[in-house]
């Protein structure tokens, strides 16, 4: 099976456990899922200028970016003005589009509100975080 080049966007804070499920996947050969994880790790900084230029290098080489869209996936961050978003996965998503990337987003339940980024942006949806409808809308994206 092909590797795509992925770099996955999702709340740090509140879905971290679903990246960390994605790398367990991705290792276990058991498992039909494989990607090249272009994420970034935690960045150690609080300068934003430095986030930003890590995250879009991140971006910039991957060819397909994996939302995850948690409850909080569209909240407003308390550094929103220095961002020049809504948040950190709306920047993401905006770097991610500029650079051509391929999107695809995973609702972690049909309620949660979508990054604003992500409206309009023709991504391929999975409505569950499941490995076979991850596969399947990476294939499609």
């Amino acid at each position: 099976m092909f590797k795509q080049d992925v770099f996955v966007s999702f709340d740090y804070e509140n879905d971290k456990h679903y990246k960390r499920l994605l790398e367990a996947w991705n290792s276990n050969p058991k498992f039909r899922f494989v990607f090249n994880d272009g994420s970034s790790g935690e960045i150690q900084t609080s300068d934003i200028g430095r986030v930003k230029a890590s995250l879009t290098a991140k971006i910039n080489q991957a060819t397909h970016t994996l939302v995850i869209v948690g409850k909080e996936a569209n909240k407003q961050h308390k550094d929103h003005l220095q961002i020049g978003f809504k948040n950190w996965i709306n920047f993401e998503i905006h770097q991610s589009k500029k650079n051509g990337n391929k999107l695809v987003a995973i609702k972690l339940d049909r309620t949660y509100e979508s990054p604003d980024e992500l409206l309009g942006a023709n991504a391929s949806w999975a409505m569950a975080f499941e490995e076979a409808t991850i596969i399947n809308a990476l294939s499609r994206a």
